[in-house]
């Protein structure tokens, strides 16, 4: 211990203050720090660039319907039915998603008003297990129609997913077909279906409902399409175009009706509506 170490030891210090790092975020896009209050409080928003963040079911209802919704109950579906397992089971799996999560799967039902006009809304949730479709998630987005089919009101549903789940094999592919099915119910009975896609929304939930409204809206920045650029570059042998599959570009070539600012969404649902289905009386 050189004559340094022992002066500094030996200086009566005051108790180090502590930190809470969770006090700041950097914003993925213009590596600015942020507030982590700010950012929250502006609904993941950049301040600085727009940058939008991911948010969770509940806090999208929320801003999307009128307070006073209903949340419907999420179904009972049979868990593990290949009693898949890789480098964990699937059951254990399971319980970690719903452990940090305030609902069972990913995919969450709202039934209620957006400014006045009568709606059922469907939220899938990238931060329970990427928001993958499974059984649970096949059966909650066709709940959630039959709900509008019920009250006779538009379907909203907004998407975010990495596709299919794995762990489910084929019976996470059916629910494609499956959900397939209730946009056409929906479409025969004069029911508005609109699609919000957010980021990320890929596989085969963009295989199926996910780009089968008859109004296409898209948040900024999201990322859309069903598989990477990079597997279809190796696939095709062909270079891409920069931004290809963000919402920005498929609005320019025609694959999105829309771009929507986060917090114009509700906004703009309820002018949809409008025009869609016309006011109802409360």
């Amino acid at each position: 211990m050189n004559w340094l170490t022992r002066v500094r030891n030996s200086l009566p210090f005051g108790a180090k203050r502590e930190t809470n790092d969770n006090l700041w975020v950097k914003c993925p896009q213009c590596q600015e720090m942020l507030f982590a209050k700010e950012f929250a409080d502006n609904h993941k928003v950049c301040p600085r660039c727009d940058y939008h963040g991911r948010i969770g079911a509940d806090e999208r209802l929320n801003l999307i319907l009128d307070m006073g919704y209903d949340l419907l109950e999420q179904p009972e579906v049979k868990e593990d039915p290949l009693k898949f397992k890789d480098s964990k089971k699937y059951t254990d799996r399971l319980k970690e998603a719903r452990a940090k999560n305030p609902h069972r799967d990913a995919f969450s039902v709202g039934s209620g008003q957006i400014e006045g006009h009568d709606a059922v809304v469907g939220v899938q949730d990238f931060h329970f297990m990427g928001g993958s479709m499974g059984m649970a998630v096949g059966t909650a987005f066709c709940q959630g129609a039959e709900r509008a089919l019920t009250r006779g009101c538009a379907y909203i549903v907004v998407t975010a997913a990495g596709g299919a789940r794995m762990q489910e094999g084929i019976l996470s592919l059916m629910q494609m077909p499956k959900a397939t099915v209730m946009t056409r119910r929906l479409k025969e009975a004069g029911l508005p279906y609109i699609v919000v896609l957010t980021d990320p929304t890929t596989g085969g939930v963009t295989a199926s409902y996910a780009m089968l409204g008859d109004v296409q809206i898209a948040e900024p920045g999201s990322l859309i399409g069903f598989a990477g650029q990079r597997v279809i570059q190796d696939t095709i042998r062909e270079k891409l175009p920069e931004g290809f599959q963000r919402a920005e570009y498929l609005r320019k070539h025609g694959m999105v009706d829309m771009v929507v600012h986060r917090h114009e969404l509700r906004e703009t649902l309820a002018t949809l509506l409008d025009y869609l289905q016309g006011a109802k009386a409360a």
